[in-house]
């Protein structure tokens, strides 16, 4: 009888054992499919047929953007993971950094947020032998405002208060100007900690742009890559930022809208002058970046974003970030690599993985003409 309930003890416990472990591969299979290793949504897998691989071999290097960088860690796993023996090697930097590698020729395609300046396009003819560098509008998103006041769950700002908070002339968080847009809000008298990136910056251009174009009388700084107003801290990429925003009380800062989702962190809806402020969402910059017009020439499709927009939903503060190649004279190392991967993630698959992650798919008209410089790149 000892034996027998010894052994029937023994059984129970396998069987618990295995119950367990089935559970826990269950669980980790779950999570797995739910989140990437930054804590945001991981996209759904292409389906098979939706990335050519055709002759890409070899590593491929790439560098600049930390505003794509989530985007882009998803559409390189799911690139190498069809393309065997294919590596593609995205260094997530800044843009500034993305186009000196991409003028030096060390890469062979860079992030930018925001599109060559005359001076860069002529250094790129150095390595763009016959040709020049463009730039690919590839990866739309809102630049969100994500702040950290205990006790306050929502805030809504406009862009002169912003300018001002920004530019340290307001300094608490129960400013009578913050106040006037919180009716019902108790905001507490937290001195304002705002952070903003320590180098070369296309998200601090971009935000610089907005600011000048909608708050010009507050905000009086040219739009450039450099943070240029006093005050506030610096933090290395948006990655940084937001960590400094999830850690210090009384702060604020900006970022891609997927560093806000993957940490938690609460965003401004921004008062536009439309009938009610609006959230920072895929949705509210796709909005927004339908109305951006081909700014560029030839094969270079640079967009020019309307930054004053009024229109209801439409979230201003948004940026697009290109990818820049040469448009003739691609090493012939890396050229069918480049001309694989960027016809993935232009694809209907490739951008579908941006609306599932935070960012803002390219509006369908600008990605076909994407489309088609993709294809002649030589």
């Amino acid at each position: 009888m000892k034996l027998q309930r010894k052994n029937r003890l023994r059984a129970s416990a396998l069987g618990a054992l295995v119950v367990s472990g089935a559970l826990v591969l269950t669980a980790c299979g779950s999570d797995d499919n739910t989140k990437a290793s930054d804590g945001t949504a991981k996209a759904s897998a292409p389906a098979p047929g939706d990335i050519k691989c055709d002759d890409a071999k070899g590593k491929l290097l790439a560098s600049g953007s930390s505003a794509q960088k989530n985007a882009v860690d998803l559409w390189v796993k799911a690139y190498m993971a069809a393309c065997s023996g294919v590596e593609v090697n995205y260094k997530s930097s800044s843009s500034g950094e993305g186009i000196v590698a991409f003028n030096q020729g060390t890469v062979g395609f860079a992030g930018s947020d925001s599109a060559l300046k005359p001076e860069a396009v002529e250094e790129s003819k150095k390595i763009c032998t016959g040709g020049q560098g463009i730039n690919l509008p590839m990866v739309g998103g809102p630049i969100a405002l994500g702040f950290n006041v205990a006790g306050v769950d929502k805030l809504n700002l406009d862009a002169t208060t912003i300018a001002n908070i920004f530019n340290d002339k307001i300094k608490k968080w129960d400013d009578e100007a913050i106040k006037k847009l919180n009716p019902g809000v108790t905001l507490p008298s937290t001195p304002i900690q705002h952070f903003h990136r320590s180098e070369d910056s296309g998200t601090t251009e971009n935000l610089g742009k907005y600011l000048k174009a909608a708050a010009p009388e507050a905000w009086t700084y040219e739009a450039a890559k450099k943070w240029p107003a006093p005050g506030g801290l610096g933090a290395s990429g948006s990655a940084g930022v937001a960590t400094q925003v999830k850690q210090v009380d009384g702060s604020i800062g900006y970022f891609e809208l997927s560093y806000a989702s993957a940490q938690g962190i609460k965003t401004v809806d921004v008062n536009t002058g439309a009938a009610a402020p609006v959230k920072a969402s895929a949705d509210s910059a796709s909005k927004a970046i339908a109305a951006a017009k081909i700014a560029g020439t030839g094969s270079d499709l640079a967009l020019k974003l309307d930054y004053t927009t009024k229109a209801e939903g439409a979230y201003p503060i948004v940026l697009v970030t290109y990818e820049i190649v040469c448009d003739k004279g691609n090493k012939a190392e890396t050229l069918p690599t480049v001309k694989s991967f960027l016809n993935y993630t232009a694809s209907d698959a490739g951008q579908k993985v941006l609306s599932e992650n935070g960012y803002a798919p390219i509006p369908t008209e600008i990605n076909t003409k994407v489309r088609e410089v993709i294809k002649s790149l030589s």
